[in-house]
This record gives C-alpha cells, sequence and structure tokens, in this order.
C-alpha cells in the first residue's frame, strides 16, 4: 500500500474518534513526509492549529530519535499550548517499518483541574481531611439488629433487677416504655425483647395491651 493510501485510511479515522472522544480532545493527524506543512487533518482544533500547520518540536525530536521503532504509540504525556494543558498521546503510523505519519490525541486537562481545584478547596473549607489516628474510634457498620439488640439490653439493665427476678409490672412498664421508643415496630424486636425479659413472644403482646 502507497503511503497516501494508507494515510487517507487514518484520515478517515480523525473525525470518528473526535466524535467519540468529545469536543475536549483534539484529534491530529500528521504526514512526516513533509515535516513543514504536516498536519493534514484535524477535528477539535483547541490547540489552535489548522491544516498546512508544520510538526511540533516533540514530533520532530521523536522521528529524528526513532523512538517509533522501539513502540507502536507514545501515551499519556504532558502537552501544553495556548496556555492549555493537555494529556497527550501519539500513534506512530509506519509503513512497512517507515514512519509516515502520527496520530494524535490531546485531552484539554482545563476542566478537570478547574473540577479538582473546586473539589480541594470544599474539603479545606469543611476541613474534611482523612481524621488523624486517635485512640477513639467509631464503628458506622453496626447493624440495626444489633443495635436494637444492645438498646434492649440497655433497658433492662438500667432497671437494675435481672429479668428472672422482675414482677410482672416492672415487665410491663419495660415492654410499654420500648413501645414508646419505637423499639417494637422493628422487624425481629418482639422476639428479641420475648429472649431478654425471659417471657412468651404472646406475653409481651399481652403486656402491650395492659
Amino acid at each position: 500500500m502507497k503511503n497516501q493510501q494508507l494515510l487517507s485510511f487514518y484520515a478517515e479515522l480523525v473525525p470518528f474518534l473526535a466524535e467519540i472522544c468529545g469536543p475536549g480532545c483534539e484529534i491530529v493527524l500528521h504526514d512526516v513526509t513533509d515535516p513543514d506543512h504536516s498536519l493534514i487533518r484535524i477535528a477539535n482544533p483547541l490547540s489552535g492549529r489548522k491544516v498546512g500547520d508544520a510538526m511540533t518540536d516533540l514530533s520532530r525530536d521523536l522521528q529524528e530519535k526513532g523512538i517509533y521503532s522501539e513502540a507502536p504509540f507514545l501515551s499519556n504525556y504532558q502537552g501544553r499550548s495556548k496556555g492549555k494543558d493537555f494529556l497527550s498521546s501519539t500513534f506512530f503510523i509506519k509503513n512497512e517499518g517507515e514512519l509516515i505519519g502520527l496520530l494524535c490525541v490531546n485531552k484539554d486537562l482545563s476542566a478537570a483541574k478547574e473540577t479538582e481545584t473546586a473539589f480541594l478547596s470544599l474539603l479545606e473549607k469543611f476541613n474534611l481531611r482523612p481524621a488523624e489516628e486517635s485512640e477513639y474510634k467509631e464503628n458506622l457498620d453496626t447493624s440495626v439488629v444489633k443495635m436494637l439488640n444492645h438498646r434492649i439490653t440497655d433497658l433492662i439493665q438500667a432497671c437494675g433487677i435481672n429479668p428472672k427476678r422482675m414482677n410482672r409490672d416492672e415487665k410491663i412498664r419495660l415492654v410499654h416504655q420500648m413501645n414508646e421508643e419505637g423499639l417494637l415496630s422493628v422487624k425481629g424486636a418482639v422476639q428479641e425483647i420475648a429472649v431478654q425479659l425471659d417471657v412468651s413472644v404472646p406475653t409481651v403482646y399481652r403486656y402491650l395491651k395492659m
């Protein structure tokens, strides 16, 4: 295949890649056989370049040093143009081992940097930095069931009487207190109360009616 035929194939990829990557990505195709007018197609011209412009200093350097012979592409390196920072990648187009073109993707980092600055400002404003090491720690993964069981236990212990020695009135008051706190509306609460008060489930329901 002739060089121009191969480059024509890649030229058709330029608008395709631009459509996929979005307006924040500049897609450029160079013909390195004409360094002073190498740019033959461009989409989303964020760098301000146009068809007929010359190769960049890096493009010339990559060609002169033969970097293309060691790898098929060069990805995610720093680029800069018109005061903007870019994350750039270059694909080496070769014809039977000879470098004939460069397909470049330049991602504009402006929006990402603005977002990063705003995010860091938010963290600083509300002091959302990671917590320092401390003797105080809290387990936020405690399940509803465990919380329920702990609260029932706490209420029983607050009475200062072992459930096995409580009379019926004391147990009735406890059941009503738990109900006022909304504990009985939690699934499994009645069963847990019955176990901890050493009574049956029907008895807990009877206490509620008293």
